[in-house]
């Protein structure tokens, strides 16, 4: 049959809205409007609207829609909770698509205190997760990225996402998933798919060909539950934080601290941001200061970091361990940033802190103090692993007028964000080049080069670049549209390939690449051939 177009305003087909009621319930289907705009919805340019909204609330829901779905020649985008923001929020990748909408399935299935696992369903968020831990299981830890509470654990790990933990590569802690495919089967990955397997959640590989990674930045499944490795809770733990005024610092803070990660004495990401990344966690864009002018003028770049006690880099870490292997490492952390402003703060000095400030607020002299732990606050907790929601604050960066109340979603307040997330060795002469590379890029297009290089693993770097801008300002959402294009040539061209990307950088992914893309597309036609699941996400185009 011939379906309607929702890109021309044309509503679903009823038949349609009919057959998902009857697989789901009356009251999760979605058709109107109003829904169908707000699951369309982008943080980039370009929001694509939906034909439907559908929410399942089990695996045997989600093999009815994908029957319906394959018979009626219908496309299904498979969102966990939709906050993907900056890489393709919950909206899908073309019009006409239907959003399957997994939130409802958030069932935490099964807790191993003793092995440190959890198995949930693709709706668990980050805070229920983390709350249901602090309940049943506080001497675990889960990992967290700065999404916030309401984020997906298993969208994250599907994108390659990362946090701040020991088990901050998400995906990498992933152990085993349940596969919805095209063609309605349930397949179960590692040593899932053997009923008595004893090993099926701490062994990731299995027997035979691994297929995990197939599911994971793809369209050819849709994962329902999965299994996520946790962090035993240290004997001692302390965080630390170091930074330097010097602009041209960076380089010398990577060559001290890759030793120490590379050797494996430092085991957690370690985060090195620039000024502007700080500076837009803890306010907005002048824009009466700087008089409407853009990118941020320099002298008022110094003005403000000089007004939030800001240096050109900083970052963080943290250390975990035995009592003695912590004071070994941080002697060894202190040495390698001798030159470099370092500081190493605990559960004790945190309280002690707050304790102090609480002095000083009998004499009217707490405010400094205050404001101080307001900020390392929330970061402290989450490099422990527990979600925190003022990360968020950064989106927020060139919204204009105010607010709309407490922000939990960047798309409620018109926040554009758009990501530019190049992998890169862990060297830094490498992240000097690429600075050299982006920052002219984002100043000529008339926006701030907001950087932090995580050091993901023991010898790669990510670094986390991104465009803000208010998406009801349509001059400013084209000049962001053109300076990630920019970006991403500038960098593919030079041999800085992306992490991960929104679907406005997919096509850009088959430059310079020679049989790969082509293999990925001949297992999306094995394993669907009807183009089911979410066509065009991750699928370059020839």
């Amino acid at each position: 049959m011939e379906l309607p177009d929702p890109a021309k305003g044309e509503n679903p087909n009823p038949d349609t809205g009919v057959a998902f009621r009857a697989i789901v319930g009356a009251d999760d289907v979605f058709v109107d409007e109003s829904t169908r705009q707000r699951y369309g919805r982008s943080s980039g340019p370009a929001p694509t609207l939906p034909m439907a909204v559908v929410r399942p609330a089990s695996t045997e829901q989600v093999q009815r829609i994908v029957d319906f779905a394959r018979e009626r020649g219908l496309a299904l985008h498979p969102i966990s909770r939709g906050c993907n923001w900056g890489y393709g929020d919950a909206r899908a990748p073309t019009a006409g698509q239907v959003i399957l909408d997994l939130s409802r399935m958030n069932r935490i299935v099964e807790l191993n205190r003793r092995l440190g696992y959890v198995v949930i369903e693709a709706g668990v968020t980050q805070g229920q997760l983390w709350e249901h831990l602090q309940t049943h299981a506080p001497q675990l830890w889960m990992d967290s990225t700065g999404a916030g509470p309401d984020a997906s654990l298993v969208g994250n790990a599907l994108d390659r996402g990362f946090g701040h933990t020991r088990y901050g590569d998400h995906t990498l802690t992933a152990c085993g998933m349940e596969i919805v495919l095209a063609d309605g089967r349930v397949l179960n990955t590692g040593y899932g798919h053997y009923d008595d397997a004893v090993a099926h959640r701490v062994y990731r590989y299995g027997v035979g060909p691994s297929l995990d990674g197939l599911f994971a930045q793809s369209n050819v499944g849709i994962v329902t539950r999965i299994g996520l490795w946790l962090t035993p809770v240290p004997e001692a733990f302390s965080a630390f934080f170091f930074s330097s005024p010097d602009a041209e610092a960076l380089e010398d803070l990577i060559e001290r601290l890759a030793p120490l990660r590379m050797n494996g004495l430092l085991q957690s990401a370690i985060h090195i941001g620039n000024d502007l990344r700080l500076l837009s966690a803890r306010t907005r864009y002048p824009w009466d200061r700087a008089a409407g002018r853009t990118p941020l003028p320099d002298e008022l770049r110094r003005e403000l970091c000089a007004e939030f006690r800001i240096d050109a880099w900083t970052g963080c870490g943290t250390v975990t361990g035995t009592p003695a292997i912590v004071r070994a490492t941080v002697r060894a952390v202190r040495r390698a940033l001798k030159p470099h402003r370092v500081v190493f703060i605990n559960d004790r000095r945190i309280a002690l802190a707050h304790r102090v400030a609480g002095a000083l607020d009998r004499f009217g002299a707490g405010a400094r103090l205050r404001q101080q732990l307001a900020t390392v606050d929330p970061l402290y907790r989450l490099l422990k692993g527990e979600p925190t929601r003022e990360s968020l604050y950064g989106t927020l960066w060139r919204v204009r007028g105010e607010l709309p109340g407490p922000v939990t979603n960047p798309l409620d307040a018109h926040a554009g964000i758009m990501w530019s997330s190049p992998v890169l060795p862990m060297t830094g002469s490498d992240a000097r080049r690429l600075l050299s590379l982006i920052e002219p890029i984002y100043a000529r297009h008339g926006f701030e080069a907001m950087v932090t290089f995580t050091m993901i693993s023991e010898r790669a770097m990510i670094a986390v670049t991104n465009l803000y801008f208010d998406t009801r300002e349509s001059d400013e959402a084209q000049r962001a549209a053109a300076c990630y294009d920019e970006l991403g040539q500038t960098l593919m061209d030079h041999g800085y390939v992306p992490y991960r990307v929104g679907p406005s950088g997919t096509d850009r992914l088959r430059r310079g690449s020679a049989v790969f893309w082509d293999v990925v597309a001949q297992l999306k036609q094995t394993l669907d051939p009807h183009g089911v699941i979410s066509p065009g996400r991750y699928e370059p185009r020839p």
